[in-house]
């Protein structure tokens, strides 16, 4: 009826709205969340509930947030709660300012002198650290830089609950900024991870190709591994929301080493992609093919940075399920944690139980003519002293 009596515009409107219907009333349906795009996607997974559309935003098909991998969608709601709350304004206010005695308005010491006046229309004078009128004080009490009053009623007691609850609020301001800056940090190199991709897809693989005379589809592992580190940037990030809410004294010790573990290795990584490829580049219209690494050199790059990448993937793919399984080689915090256990697992980075699918190799695993890393686990010829893909001493 629609196609045979309605107009063009009332045909797309319903077009429009029967497509939405359906979308909306499946359970395996959902729109794409992501800014300006008109795409649904079909939820095919039954266990990881990270998906992507075809405009390459990915997200949580449960709570349709931002891709989080290892983080629980209960984490990342209260973590996105309090980078937008007002409670951490309220801890810098409390950790950083006192009321001024009169008008009870905040003030922020910005100078070393203990003299504070407040702003108009109060103007009240008073000492930063008794609070008291600065009429009282001078020479007898101090100077400007010492109040005497302050220091022989805190040994009585007056102060130590106020200065308590503003240390208190301090240090939990300090552990929340340590852990959202490095946070941000990484959603800042994750962007600019994404650029890097887009350039090496738009205009370096071209330039390599008429350098070296290599088809562009025997350098996709350059884009492989510029993925890999927008992935694991990605995952990096949500690993310090992880680490803020994480209690276990016991666990946080190895969570933070296997933290810094998975960093460092992408760290290895990403200065592969980024720096070492720019010595394969022409740096101006003018450069000539000698001015260039030769082949044999440029091979070399790309079993460093491939491998580079298997190994990054690996450790990370392992940290993800050690996070998502909570630690579970790791003991409670209430209960004794054994010394073999400690070493083995440090021994294991993220490995161990959920390992079992891929072990390590040991010595028996491979020939004699290869050697593994005791870094990252990386099978070198017999005939390299370093390992040729973190570079870390053989002996």
């Amino acid at each position: 009826m629609i196609n045979k009596l309605g107009k063009h515009e009332d045909k797309e409107k319903y077009a429009r709205f029967a497509l939405r219907a359906y979308v909306e009333s499946r359970k395996k349906t959902k729109w794409c969340p992501a800014p300006d795009c008109t795409c649904a996607v079909e939820f095919v997974s039954d266990v990881n509930y990270d998906v992507s559309c075809n405009c390459t935003f990915r997200f949580c098909w449960n709570c349709t947030e931002e891709a989080h991998r290892p983080v629980n969608c209960d984490t990342v709601s209260k973590w996105i709660l309090k980078n937008s709350a007002e409670s951490e304004n309220m801890n810098w206010i409390l950790a950083n300012s006192k009321p001024c005695p009169k008008c009870q308005r905040p003030i922020e010491k910005n100078q070393g002198c203990m003299h504070m006046t407040c702003t108009p229309p109060c103007k009240f004078e008073f000492c930063w650290l008794c609070l008291g009128s600065w009429i009282e004080h001078g020479e007898r009490t101090g100077g400007f830089y010492a109040c005497n009053r302050y220091e022989s009623a805190k040994k009585e007691g007056v102060y130590d609950e106020a200065e308590a609850r503003r240390e208190r609020a301090k240090h939990s301001l300090e552990r929340y900024m340590h852990y959202y800056e490095r946070w941000a940090s990484n959603q800042t190199s994750r962007q600019k991870a994404i650029a890097d991709l887009q350039k090496a897809e738009k205009e370096q693989l071209a330039k390599l190709t008429e350098i070296y005379g290599i088809p562009e589809t025997q350098l996709k592992f350059i884009i492989e591994a510029w993925s890999q580190i927008i992935e694991c940037r990605r995952v990096l990030q949500w690993t310090y929301a992880y680490g803020y809410y994480l209690e276990d004294k016991v666990k946080s010790g190895f969570f933070e080493y296997l933290q810094g573990e998975a960093e460092s290795g992408l760290e290895r990584l990403h200065q592969c992609a980024e720096k070492d490829l720019l010595a394969f580049l022409p740096f101006s219209k003018h450069d000539t093919t000698e001015d260039h690494p030769s082949p044999a050199e440029f091979g070399e790059f790309r079993v460093k940075l491939a491998g580079l990448t298997s190994i990054t993937r690996n450790y990370f793919e392992n940290l993800v399920r050690a996070l998502e399984d909570g630690l579970e080689d790791v003991q409670c915090a209430g209960e004794a944690a054994t010394s073999s256990k400690a070493t083995n697992s440090k021994k294991a980075g993220a490995k161990g139980k959920v390992a079992k699918k891929q072990p390590s190799r040991s010595s028996s695993d491979h020939s004699d003519d290869t050697w593994p890393c005791e870094r990252c686990t990386f099978l070198n010829p017999s005939s390299a002293d370093a390992c040729t893909a973190c570079d870390k001493q053989r002996y």
